[in-house]
């Protein structure tokens, strides 16, 4: 089980991970060895996700999100398998608790008398600045 907060839980097998070769400068080893994680999970269909959670997660994840709900995440920074395994895993914990964090509901609030007064006098000034602008056709 992942630990992600207190009250969510990942099991391991809701994780698919391919190993993939990484792009990029790689020196001797680049076309041997599949040392980048491609990390893939079920958000649509996973149990361990509460509803709310799932909306949130799904709506941060954009275009690493699939049609079908599967969000893939790639790890490729570092060179061995191992330390990008842990750097996908690490970034799918990051996410989701992103995601169960509820935003707080606006308030809304009203100007004071004091700053509707201010805002009026402002435009009432720049009026007057520009009407001093217009040219005024000369009486003869």
């Amino acid at each position: 089980m992942i630990r992600v907060t207190p009250s969510i839980s990942i099991a391991e097998r809701e994780l698919v991970e391919h190993f993939i070769r990484a792009p990029g400068p790689g020196g001797q080893n680049v076309n041997k060895l599949a040392s980048a994680v491609e990390l893939r999970f079920d958000v649509r269909r996973s149990p361990s996700l509460p509803d709310d959670v799932r909306a949130r997660l799904e709506r941060l994840a954009g275009s690493r999100l699939t049609r079908d709900g599967v969000l893939v995440i790639d790890a490729h920074r570092h060179r061995t398998q191992a330390r990008n395994r842990q750097d996908a895993r690490a970034r799918l914990i990051e996410l989701i608790g992103r995601a169960a964090v509820a935003p707080r509901p606006r308030r809304a609030t009203k100007p004071t008398a004091r700053a509707r007064e201010r805002r009026l006098e402002s435009k009432k000034h720049h009026s007057a600045i520009k009407g001093l602008r217009q040219s005024k056709p000369a009486l003869d």
